[in-house]
C-alpha cells in the first residue's frame, strides 16, 4: 500500500468519528466533510510544485513563492459535491469539473451519465474527490476519463476506503496516490463499507 495515504491526524480522526455517528444529523454531517476534505487535501498537496515570485514586505523586498500548477477538482456526482467548498477554501482559483457516475445496484458497476470536461486539459493536477472509495468502480471509470482527457497528475482523495476498493484502484492505476482518512475493513453484501458512515450522499442530503 505505498501510495496509499490514511491520515494520521487527530482532528481527521475525530471528526472522522462524528461522521460515522448515525445520530449526525446532516446539517453537521456536510460541514463535517468539507472541513476533513480541506484537512486532507491539505495533506495530499504537500508536493505541489511552486515557482519563485518577488515581492515587498512591509519592512523589506523578499522572493516568495506560488503554485506553478494549476488545479482541478474532480467531484464524482453526487457525493464528491460536499468536498469541494472545503478544498475552495484554500485553493480558491481550483477548477471544478463534474462527473457524473451512478453504481448499477444489480452489477455493482459504475455508469456515467453526465461530463462536460473541454476538449483539452485546462490544468495539470486533477484531484477526484468521492467520500467512499468501496468497490472502486467509480474512482477508476473516472481516473480513465481523466488519463483520455491528457492529465498527468492525479491524485485520489476520500474520506473512507475498503480494502476491495483500494486494491482494485491500485491494480488498474498505480500510478495515482489515494489519500484517505481512515481504511475500514470490509464491504458488505451490498457493497457498503464497514463500518463505514452508511450512504454519503443520503447523508449529506438528508434523502436517506
Amino acid at each position: 500500500m505505498s501510495n496509499v495515504f490514511a491520515s494520521p491526524h487527530p482532528l481527521v480522526a475525530h471528526k472522522l468519528s462524528r461522521m460515522r455517528d448515525k445520530n449526525t444529523e446532516p446539517k453537521k454531517f456536510r460541514e463535517l466533510v468539507r472541513e476533513v476534505a480541506a484537512l486532507l487535501t491539505y495533506e495530499a498537496t504537500a508536493d505541489l510544485l511552486t515557482t519563485p515570485r518577488e515581492l515587498e514586505t512591509p519592512l523589506q523586498k523578499m522572493t516568495g513563492v506560488e503554485l506553478q500548477e494549476k488545479i482541478g477538482l474532480v467531484p464524482i456526482l453526487r457525493a464528491g459535491l460536499g468536498m469541494v467548498e472545503g478544498i475552495w477554501e484554500l485553493m480558491p482559483v481550483a477548477e471544478v469539473w463534474h462527473i457524473g457516475l451512478y453504481r448499477d445496484e444489480h452489477t455493482l458497476r459504475p455508469v456515467e451519465y453526465y461530463n462536460k470536461l473541454p476538449l483539452e486539459p485546462t490544468v495539470s493536477v486533477c484531484l477526484i474527490l468521492d467520500p467512499m472509495l468501496a468497490t472502486g468502480g467509480s474512482a477508476i471509470a473516472t481516473a480513465d476519463v481523466l488519463k483520455r482527457w491528457g492529465v498527468k497528475k492525479i491524485k485520489f482523495v476520500g474520506l473512507i476506503g475498503a480494502p476491495e476498493g483500494i486494491k482494485a484502484m491500485q491494480t488498474t492505476h498505480p500510478d495515482i496516490p489515494i489519500h484517505l482518512a481512515a481504511i475500514d475493513d470490509h464491504l458488505n453484501e451490498r457493497a457498503y463499507i464497514v463500518p463505514g458512515l452508511g450512504d454519503a450522499g443520503d447523508r449529506q442530503f438528508g434523502t436517506g
